[in-house]
């Protein structure tokens, strides 16, 4: 049975909650809507961004606006600061470790892939990731295939275990795929939602960063002994 670690992006590897928080306030002022704090934003953020911006009172026709050509809005004023966002703590050393031991990494997103291999690119961490799962342009972003059906995919190509493999990240949602595939989930704090909804949607492992990834592993006899 040959492991895999199985991250989600945003939130997750890339440290870029306050660059989604700038984001959502730039939209919500374009649309004379008052800005929310860091608190508000992970108590409501949610995917697909259209249930999010609902939750903050814009209307319909907002969202549509914002959904229309190829969720420009978004993308426009996210992908520039993005550019400037930092890992999240233990990050690198996780997929360097992995990468060593011969576990396979593989991050699987809603985010659009070939940003998401430009930010691998420019954090010199390309080659400690083994496949990139995510939406394939901005027309198609939360349009075509669902993370975790991607996900049931490439285990059912690759003919992965899924009782090997863990995903980690930092919402409800990877948490759920993981119950759907069985697979042993992950939630890290820090990212885009509260740690209370992390820990009510009951992750198998709760952690504050990616190096208490390393003991986990370490007791499930990945990386040997410590």
């Amino acid at each position: 049975m040959k492991p895999a670690l199985v991250f989600d992006w945003n939130g997750t590897l890339l440290d870029d909650a306050d660059v989604l928080l700038q984001t959502t306030n730039i939209i919500l002022g374009r649309f004379d809507r008052a800005a929310i704090d860091m608190q508000t934003f992970r108590d409501r953020f949610d995917v697909p961004l259209s249930v999010f911006y609902r939750s903050l009172g814009l209307s319909e026709g907002d969202i549509e606006t914002i959904d229309s050509d190829s969720s420009a809005i978004f993308h426009d004023v996210y992908e520039p600061l993005a550019n400037k966002a930092a890992l999240r703590d233990g990050a690198r050393c996780i997929l360097e470790t992995a990468r060593q031991h011969d576990i396979s990494s593989i991050i699987v997103s809603n985010h659009i892939a070939d940003p998401v291999r430009a930010q691998l690119q420019r954090h010199g961490i390309n080659d400690c990731v083994a496949e990139v799962l995510a939406f394939e342009s901005r027309a198609t972003q939360f349009k075509s295939m669902s993370k975790g059906e991607r996900l049931r995919r490439y285990i059912q190509a690759y003919d992965l275990t899924p009782g090997s493999i863990f995903i980690v990240g930092d919402m409800p949602v990877e948490m759920d795929i993981a119950r759907d595939l069985g697979l042993i989930s992950i939630a890290i704090m820090g990212g885009c939602v509260s740690e209370s909804r992390l820990k009510l949607a009951q992750p198998d492992y709760l952690v504050e960063d990616h190096h208490m990834l390393l003991p986990i592993l370490q007791d499930r006899g990945l990386l040997g002994t410590s």
